[in-house]
């Protein structure tokens, strides 16, 4: 074989050992980027449910208790927020305002056993609760699939990649600030 064949081929080889690394790792960044943006998909379809059964929820409370309406501009507030949220952050703040608002409710409810005793409301109820455990669940995995994003693009070397490329960080979903403590119904 000639001299200059082998140096060529020792160059492809070089190229192949530097490049396939770099796509291998460029197109793993992409994946965990695609899943991060299919968990906050989860996560909407699961606000949309929420979103969606707060009119019945407050319509049917409302034929029952007129005298809590602060609860219900409230929910009705939030609820004009989350429909009017362009991004991540703020779909974030207006669904924790609106689970502050909701938790209101819920104790408020807890105070008039008449509410909890109308049928309708009881189904609404139910109904709200499940979907307020599903977006737990929700948040839950997309923090997680975001905790493996952020992780894995801050790690050396795919920072390198993930930077040159404009992976940015993506942001958690968190509590509202004090979130820990109980709402307080007061009459």
């Amino acid at each position: 074989m000639k001299t200059s064949l082998k140096i060529v081929i020792g160059v492809v080889i070089a190229i192949a050992l530097i490049v396939l690394p770099l796509i291998g790792t460029y197109n793993s960044l992409v994946t965990m980027n695609e899943n991060v943006d299919a968990q906050w998909a989860m996560v909407e379809s699961k606000l949309q449910r929420r979103f969606d059964l707060i009119p019945n929820l407050v319509e049917s409370v409302k034929g029952i208790m007129n005298q809590e309406q602060e609860v219900f501009g409230r929910i009705a507030d939030a609820r004009s927020r989350m429909a009017g949220a362009q991004t991540t952050e703020e779909r974030v703040e207006a669904s924790n305002q609106l689970e502050g608002a909701l938790g209101r409710l819920l104790v408020v409810m807890e105070n008039y056993p008449q509410l909890r005793s109308a049928e309708n409301v009881t189904r609404l109820m139910d109904e709200l609760a499940g979907t307020e455990n599903r977006i737990s669940v929700e948040r839950d995995r997309y923090n997680t699939v975001v905790s493996d994003y952020n992780k894995g693009i801050k790690r050396f070397p795919r920072n390198i990649i993930a930077g040159a490329m404009g992976f940015d960080a993506k942001p958690y979903f968190e509590a509202t600030a004090g979130a820990e403590n109980a709402p307080k119904v007061q009459f």
